[in-house]
């Protein structure tokens, strides 16, 4: 219709009310021959606006009226008179029904543009898949024209891939109304999209399936990035799996190194006592009974890893805290000597019992033990001291507690380096692995303790070890 000339469709209107004006004024018929002109109202809908086909039906109404006239002047009959009436009620209905149609044709065209302004790709198809609407976001996404879409069969012209059977899917549809899930669909171009699909069934007036409205949101890029955050997360997880397995291997190398280097320790012992003049077998028995009591440490250390590894549960007994104190202590005499380190014990007679696994409280004694030291290496200019006491602490939540703290006269520790202290492969120490203290505090915190630090008032750290005690054994 572009390029017609603005006086067109009124020429054509007046070609087709001519012969209907010469007919009815020109021949005798006895019908109402004005009814005809209901032909040149009805198309008007088509090329001309309200306006325009209230023009044309005036100008019917006018012709049928002029007609009427020249033909009967003055013998008007009541025939003719119905037959004029028949012809303008015909002409006013078509006339009304016309411009009825062109509201309801508006409406639904500005219906449509309204799914044009959206990117989603919308279109209808009837029950046997051919295409009746396509919109401007489906022309977007799938790069065909709505006259190349329209007629054609989805399935076949997008090459759609199902997540299920199509009759299952149109089954589903058919009883629920409606129906959702992902789909593949090729571009025109051959490039794969994912879609997001949601179909809606129309029905008519009785209720019956006429057509399905199908609404695609393009989900490529969002597909894409799950694969890649699936693919990220599986590779934290595998080096989550390294970081823990070194952790493990850590965590062995740390806690049985303390047991061995006793071993070591007592058989250069027994060693001395044997090589005098005069062998002392007596120290040399007991060397070698510390060494055998420190291999089944080891063994012990060893056994609990591999109860952790299979999730069993620590064994817990009543235990003293004095005793952990004296037993660790052995461990560390040799280490504390080397330093030039004095230690003073400070034990609290008739200590009450805690419940908890000896191998891992005593683990914990001794790091904290051999951290005090260590920390004292570099001190010189004042006495190199290790004081351990132990005492009964006040209730906590109603619970009589016991606390061993460890105190050194080291040269203590910055404010960023408190703040990391207990975080797991953080040390303060050049060739420290970061362990120590992150697994006392998980053993304590297991324990049902708390485990603290504080700076002295002179020098040096304090760490405290506060526990529950067991009721049966408070006074």
């Amino acid at each position: 219709m572009a390029g017609r000339s603005p006086y067109f469709f009124p020429a054509l209107a007046v070609a087709m009310a001519a012969p209907i004006f010469a007919v009815d004024t020109l021949t005798p018929l006895d019908t109402a021959i004005a009814v005809l002109y209901v032909a040149v109202i009805m198309p008007s809908a088509h090329f001309l606006g309200q306006r325009g086909v209230l023009v044309v039906s005036g100008s019917c109404i006018a012709l049928a009226l002029t007609s009427f006239i020249i033909v009967h002047q003055d013998d008007w009959e009541s025939s003719a008179l119905v037959r004029l009436g028949v012809s303008l009620a015909a002409i006013l209905i078509t006339s009304a029904l016309t411009l009825r149609n062109q509201q309801v044709t508006a409406a639904l065209r500005a219906q449509a543009n309204l799914l044009n302004l959206t990117h989603d790709a919308i279109f209808v198809r009837d029950l046997t898949d051919r295409i009746t609407y396509w919109n401007q976001g489906a022309e977007r996404l799938y790069g065909w024209s709505r006259a190349e879409a329209l007629g054609q069969t989805a399935a076949s012209l997008l090459r759609t891939r199902f997540p299920d059977t199509p009759a299952r899917i149109h089954a589903a549809l058919l009883a629920e109304g409606h129906w959702a899930g992902e789909l593949l669909h090729f571009k025109r171009d051959g490039t794969q999209v994912a879609v997001l699909s949601r179909w809606s069934l129309q029905l008519d007036k009785s209720g019956r399936p006429v057509a399905v409205m199908e609404t695609n949101n393009d989900v490529t890029q969002r597909k894409r990035s799950e694969a890649m955050l699936q693919k990220a997360q599986t590779e934290l997880a595998h080096a989550t799996r390294v970081a823990t397995m070194g952790e493990l291997t850590a965590s062995i190398a740390h806690e049985v190194n303390q047991p061995l280097a006793a071993v070591v320790t007592n058989g250069e012992a027994c060693l001395r006592w044997l090589g005098r003049e005069v062998p002392d077998l007596d120290e040399a028995r007991a060397s070698v009974e510390r060494m055998i009591s420190n291999g089944r440490r080891a063994s012990n250390v060893i056994a609990r890893l591999r109860a952790l590894a299979r999730r069993d549960d620590p064994d817990h007994v009543a235990v003293n805290l004095n005793d952990i104190v004296e037993e660790a202590l052995t461990l560390v005499e040799r280490e504390a000597d080397t330093q030039g380190v004095g230690v003073a014990l400070e034990l609290e007679a008739a200590l009450p019992a805690i419940s908890g696994d000896r191998v891992q409280l005593q683990q914990v004694v001794i790091n904290l033990m051999m951290n005090a030291i260590q920390a004292m290496a570099g001190v010189s200019g004042r006495a190199r001291r290790l004081s351990v006491t132990t005492r009964r602490d006040g209730e906590a939540a109603g619970q009589g507690c016991v606390r061993v703290e460890v105190r050194d006269t080291g040269v203590g520790i910055d404010a960023q380096s408190a703040d990391r202290l207990f975080t797991a492969f953080y040390s303060t120490k050049k060739d420290g692995l970061g362990m120590g203290l992150s697994i006392c505090r998980s053993i304590v915190e297991a324990h049902g303790g708390r485990i603290a630090f504080a700076a002295n008032p002179d020098h040096g750290m304090s760490f405290s070890i506060r526990l529950p005690a067991l009721e049966e054994s408070l006074p």
